[in-house]
C-alpha cells in the first residue's frame, strides 16, 4: 500500500468524529441566532402598576406577605391604618426613613419606582383598612413633639417593662428594645408608630394597652425620647470591604 492511500485511510476516522461535532455546533449557533420564542417576552418592570406584583417585589420582604408577619411593622395592622394618611404614606415610600433600613423607592429619590407605581402602592396598602373612622383621642402620628426622657423612663417602666424588662433590654417575653444594633437601623417615627400601633403579630398591644390604660400623645412623645437616648450618640464604623483590608500593607 502507497504512503498516499495510507494516509487517506488515516483520515476517514477522524471526519466521522468531526462530522456530529461540527453539526452539533451548528445547531447551537443556529439556536443562537435565532429570533426569541414570542410566548416568552419580559415584561417591562417600569409598566408594572399592579399592587400585588408591586408589594411582593418591593415590600414584603420586610413587610410580610399582605402587610403582616415580617421583620418590619405590619402594615395591614388596624392600628398602623388608622393614624396614617396618604400623604404620609407617600412620603415614606418615596423618601424612605433615612438612616435606617428603610429605603427610598421613588425615581426621584434614586429608587425605581415611578409616581404612578408609588401611588399603587399607596392605594393598595390604604385599600386594607376598615372603612370605620379613626378614634379622637389617638395619639398624634406625626413626630412634631418634644418628648421627656425621665417622663418615658416612668412610662415605659408602667406600661413595658413587664414584657421587655425594667431596663428594655428583654425578658423571656420579649427581646430588647434598647438594643444599639436595633436603634442603628430604625427613627424615631419608626419607634413613634411602633408604640402606637403596636406589633399585634408579637403580642405587643398599640396604644389601648391591655388594662384600659391608653397611651396619650404625650406619653409616646416621652416612650419614644427614652428609647432614642439609648441611641449612639456618634456613628459607629462603616463596613469595610474585604477588597479593602487586602489592600492593607
Amino acid at each position: 500500500m502507497s504512503e498516499r492511500k495510507y494516509a487517506q485511510r488515516l483520515k476517514q476516522p477522524v471526519l466521522l468524529l468531526a462530522l456530529p461535532l461540527a453539526l452539533a455546533g451548528c445547531k447551537v449557533r443556529g439556536d443562537l441566532l435565532s429570533p426569541p420564542n414570542s410566548g416568552a417576552e419580559v415584561v417591562d418592570p417600569r409598566g408594572i402598576v399592579d399592587f400585588t406584583t408591586l408589594y411582593a417585589t418591593n415590600c414584603a420582604g420586610c413587610h410580610g406577605a399582605s402587610g403582616r408577619g415580617g421583620a418590619a411593622i405590619e402594615l395591614a395592622s388596624a392600628g398602623y391604618l388608622s393614624l396614617v394618611d396618604e400623604t404620609d404614606l407617600r412620603q415614606v415610600i418615596e423618601h424612605g426613613r433615612p438612616d435606617t433600613a428603610m429605603p427610598a423607592f421613588a425615581q426621584s429619590a434614586g429608587g425605581m419606582l415611578s409616581d404612578l407605581q408609588v401611588g399603587a402602592l399607596v392605594q393598595g396598602i390604604l385599600a386594607w383598612a376598615k372603612k370605620s373612622p379613626g378614634e379622637s383621642a389617638q395619639p398624634s402620628y406625626r413626630l412634631s413633639e418634644s418628648g421627656d426622657a425621665i417622663r418615658g423612663a416612668r412610662v415605659f417602666a408602667n406600661r413595658c417593662a413587664s414584657c421587655h424588662g425594667a431596663d428594655g433590654r428583654g425578658s423571656k417575653n420579649a427581646g430588647s428594645i434598647v438594643d444599639q444594633d436595633f436603634l442603628e437601623l430604625v427613627s424615631e417615627q419608626w419607634l413613634r408608630t411602633s408604640v402606637i400601633a403596636g406589633r399585634p403579630d408579637l403580642g405587643c398591644p398599640d396604644w389601648h394597652g391591655v388594662d384600659g390604660r391608653m397611651l396619650s400623645s404625650e406619653d409616646v412623645s416621652d416612650t419614644v425620647a427614652w428609647l432614642w437616648s439609648h441611641r449612639r450618640q456618634s456613628r459607629p464604623e462603616p463596613y469595610r470591604s474585604a477588597r479593602a483590608d487586602e489592600r492593607k500593607p
